[in-house]
């Protein structure tokens, strides 16, 4: 087992590239099911998350090649059953879309039920909804999604009864290759569903409106290959910038769409924080040493992401005042805070709204990782915290951050990680 150690505080300078997106690669990986042919994906970030998907692909008769660090290709030709092996998608939410993928190629899907990041509730039957108006008889049993459709999948109208991210590209998915045209209404609008849209027109798709809330698919039954480059991981250039943003650092973010970023920095260019965007770039700088407190509502895209909670709350801790994040999305990822509390922070939390005074500075302590994003908001703060911080469970933050302790140490961050003993 290992842990990170970071000894602050730290003054970070330089730049950062930022990978690609986690949410746009596990997606792209598991459509390759749907696709039925040889794909080349470049720019995957190297987590363990896509490290998984992978290797889920493989034990489900799929060749892969790792042709650099980032680049792969991937031949779903071979795949043969429809039976994903449930002790590995059971370590990562995205695995259920394997359900979709498979029932656009072979109208009939075993899947184990998802795992991930535990934020609360996180129900599949926006999913369930998607794959029935298309025909597939669903069954959720002993752990398992099991739905099969006779003739293949119909083109249908589904309608989202809230908005679902994973049932959105669920829908696409199973729609891909199905005859007509399937229009999603109340869709989600993320980026990463773009990039997924985009992948799949590279294929042979015809998917139109994709980041708005109505996407029409044309399913197409003759999909073929394609070479394929992601798009850069927002969250993670967020993360950056919170990181140049509480040590009051200059940092040039690389390899970014600025657009995708526009939520975070207009409202936290509320707290004095300047950002100078170039066409792939941003450049974040304190344009005063004394920021202000800010109010935060999270959103479903392009509002301010619930991804960026746990490290936004870090910068919050580091600015005099009372700040509040009003977390709208997930019931429970209010999680870390517990965590931050060890390191002095002073936070209360009551019926989904989190009021943080700043102004104190955290001290160092032992902490953990509850969740991926929680995990980034534990190393934000032994970022700015006095003396050395203790990161354990970072298995979480290896589902999502490239590399991120290489990185921090590269913009003068005092951060290693080091092996401690198992006693289990």
């Amino acid at each position: 087992m290992e842990k990170i150690v970071i000894n602050g505080p730290s003054i970070l300078n330089g730049s950062v590239k930022i990978s690609g997106m986690k949410n746009a690669a596990v997606a792209v990986v598991f459509a390759t099911i749907a696709v039925n042919d040889e794909c080349i994906i470049d720019n995957l970030p190297n987590i363990s998350d896509i490290n998984l998907a992978l290797k889920i692909l493989e034990k489900m008769g799929a060749v892969v090649e790792k042709i650099d660090e980032n680049k792969y290709k991937i031949d779903t030709r071979p795949i043969s059953t429809i039976m994903a092996p449930d002790e590995d998608v059971g370590k990562m939410r995205a695995s259920y879309y394997i359900a979709g993928a498979s029932l656009a190629r072979f109208g009939v899907c075993k899947v184990g039920l998802p795992g991930g990041c535990d934020f609360g509730s996180r129900p599949i039957d926006q999913h369930v909804k998607a794959f029935e108006a298309m025909g597939a008889k669903v069954k959720i049993d002993e752990g398992y999604i099991d739905a099969s459709v006779v003739g293949g999948m119909k083109a249908a109208n589904v309608y989202f009864d809230c908005v679902t991210v994973g049932g959105t590209i669920n829908a696409i998915l199973a729609s891909v290759r199905s005859e007509g045209v399937t229009v999603i209404d109340n869709a989600a609008r993320e980026p990463h569903i773009v990039d997924l849209a985009n992948f799949l027109n590279f294929c042979g798709a015809d998917i139109t409106g994709a980041g708005t809330d109505t996407i029409k698919i044309k399913g197409n039954k003759q999909l073929h290959g394609c070479e394929y480059t992601l798009i850069p991981d927002m969250i993670e250039a967020g993360t950056f910038m919170i990181a140049a943003a509480a040590t009051g650092s200059e940092l040039m973010i690389e390899n970014v769409i600025p657009k995708h970023l526009e939520s975070m920095t207009s409202k936290l260019s509320e707290t004095g924080i300047v950002f100078e965007e170039g066409d792939e770039s941003l450049l974040v700088k304190r344009k005063t040493t004394e920021l202000r407190p800010i109010n935060i509502k999270t959103l479903p895209y392009p509002g301010f992401p619930t991804d960026m909670n746990p490290q936004t709350a870090v910068l919050l801790c580091c600015i005099n005042g009372s700040s509040r994040i009003n977390e709208t999305i997930f019931n429970d990822r209010f999680r870390y805070v517990n965590e931050l509390k060890r390191m002095g922070a002073n936070i209360d939390v009551d019926n989904g709204i989190a009021t943080i005074v700043g102004g104190q500075r955290l001290r160092a302590a032992n902490v953990r990782a509850v969740d991926l994003r929680a995990g980034a908001a534990m190393i934000l703060a032994g970022l700015v915290a006095e003396g050395s911080t203790s990161i354990e469970d970072i298995f979480y933050i290896e589902r999502g951050y490239d590399n991120i302790v290489e990185k921090l140490s590269s913009i003068g961050a005092s951060i290693k990680k080091v092996q401690i003993q198992d006693f289990s």
